[in-house]
């Protein structure tokens, strides 16, 4: 299955001999003069910067679009043709009036299914509260996750909460204002374009939001994700902790946001997790600690590391990688515990990891074993779906059971038996899914729970769906969240 929202590009082969004023390596926009991002109109030659950049080759082809009354047909139609321009890093085409017409369509969809987003509640009719995300091209990858992080009510209401950025900037010194893409990379903060995209999702709007702005800035710190081909999901969660715990750690315009969670939570000191530095949010609902035991079996020597985590990178494992449906009678259903069991059991490292003894001095065979030492609020699992081949990198397809309340970790700890019953329980709270063959195809969808009721969520569509429809699901990523003991709890 194929994400509904490709981009309209089209590789060409580049021909140097045809290129006026040299290569493309040393064009600049002809406004800004900048060298990156160089974008060619096929209609006039003109040289501008991308949309990540300062915009102006967008800019180019919206100011050719001006009606000119004063003119013949034939000269207003050939002003309109500046519609396709070629990327000169990549020689790849795209066409904004494609793009342009496909948004009007999109609009027209969803003022069209308003009334779709009902449903009956005892008797009574109730619109749908939830917030769809517009598709920006192949950024599903992304709305899922913002979905799934939109309904972790912890992490969500702090951002929520926290103020607005002032971005103080010469002429605008004294008024709040927001960032655009003509200012530089000093005026641009993920924390306050995660915290609008937030505090959009969930306000009861019947028009889907548009995380433009937030996608922007992805791009603009985020150079991986440039671009308009379909990213990994998961890769991207971690690039989005990772750089929202940074800019929480360092503050913004001087302000550090980390004495923000030290004053207004009530997380105890033992609760949280420092990962790079001071802890954050992040760190505070995401964060755990895993305890690597590695015993060499020459000498006996055992040796122990604690890791921090955000998250926990799951094998499914390989007998019952033949099972791909839930109903499918060939073979026992993987579960979510057999995978967690795959991950702590004792293993022994092959030639490749052989591990440097310091008592042997020199690498010998070795065993190595991982226990949870510290689990998180918010408990991230990873299931491991791609992997590489010799050339390609191949989809693991293999349904997994997993369950979507009373999640008992306690089995994995270092030391149980300094756990309460209560606290080693977690309860589903999203899920996301990948549709399709592979990494860099198919499309992403996120389930989650809100105020007791499950939803389903496909970039800008959200439907209310149920319980049976979620257990189904082929998990790509599951978040649970840590039950809340009845008394004598930390709360954030």
């Amino acid at each position: 299955m194929e994400c509904p929202h490709l981009s309209s590009s089209v590789c060409i082969a580049p021909d140097s001999a045809k290129f006026p004023n040299g290569s493309p390596s040393s064009w600049c926009c002809s406004v800004c003069r900048s060298n990156k991002s160089p974008w060619v109109c096929l209609t006039c030659s003109s040289v501008h910067c991308g949309r990540y950049v300062n915009g102006h080759a967008k800019k180019h082809y919206e100011d050719a679009q001006i009606p000119l009354t004063n003119h013949k047909k034939s000269e207003r139609q050939e002003k309109a043709q500046h519609t396709v321009c070629m990327d000169c890093s990549s020689y790849s085409t795209y066409c904004s009036a494609f793009t342009a017409d496909r948004h009007r369509k999109r609009k027209l969809l969803e003022n069209s299914s308003l009334n779709s987003k009902l449903l009956k509640v005892n008797g009574s009719t109730t619109a749908v509260c939830a917030t769809g995300l517009r598709n920006l091209g192949n950024t599903c990858f992304m709305n899922a996750i913002l979905q799934s992080l939109s309904n972790i009510e912890q992490f969500c209401c702090y951002f929520k909460e926290l103020p607005a950025v002032e971005l103080r900037n010469g002429k605008t010194a004294g008024r709040r204002t927001y960032h655009t893409r003509s200012q530089g990379d000093s005026n641009v903060s993920l924390v306050e374009e995660f915290r609008k995209t937030l505090c959009a999702l969930w306000q009861g709007s019947q028009t889907a939001f548009s995380p433009e702005s937030l996608f922007y800035v992805v791009w603009k710190i985020m150079p991986n994700f440039r671009g308009y081909q379909q990213q990994d999901a998961h890769e991207f969660m971690r690039y989005l902790l990772d750089h929202l715990h940074l800019e929480l750690q360092g503050g913004f315009n001087g302000i550090s946001r980390s004495s923000i969670l030290q004053e207004n939570s009530t997380l105890s000191a033992s609760n949280k997790c420092c990962i790079n530095g001071a802890s954050t949010v992040v760190t505070a609902i995401f964060g755990g600690i895993l305890q690597n035991e590695v015993n060499c079996l020459i000498c006996g020597t055992e040796s122990r590391k604690f890791d921090p985590f955000l998250d926990l990178s799951l094998d499914i494992p390989s007998q019952f990688r033949n099972k791909r449906s839930k109903n499918q009678e060939n073979g026992p259903t993987c579960s979510l515990r057999d995978c967690l069991r795959s991950f702590t059991d004792l293993e022994e490292l092959d030639e490749t990891e052989l591990y440097m003894c310091h008592k042997c001095k020199k690498k010998q065979k070795s065993t190595k074993k991982f226990w949870i030492q510290k689990l998180p609020k918010v408990l991230c699992l990873h299931l491991k779906r791609f992997h590489w081949t010799a050339y390609l990198r191949n989809k693991v397809d293999t349904y997994v059971e997993f369950p979507l309340r009373g999640l008992d970790m306690k089995c994995y700890l270092l030391e149980p038996e300094n756990s309460g019953p209560e606290n080693c329980l977690y309860d589903l709270a999203a899920v996301v899914v990948h549709h399709g063959s592979g990494v860099g195809s198919g499309h992403y969808t996120a389930y989650a729970t809100h105020e007791g009721r499950w939803f389903h969520f496909n970039d800008s569509t959200v439907t209310l769906t149920d319980e049976d429809t979620v257990v189904k699901a082929k998990a790509y990523i599951l978040f649970y969240v840590e039950r809340q003991a009845k008394a004598g709890s930390d709360k954030l």
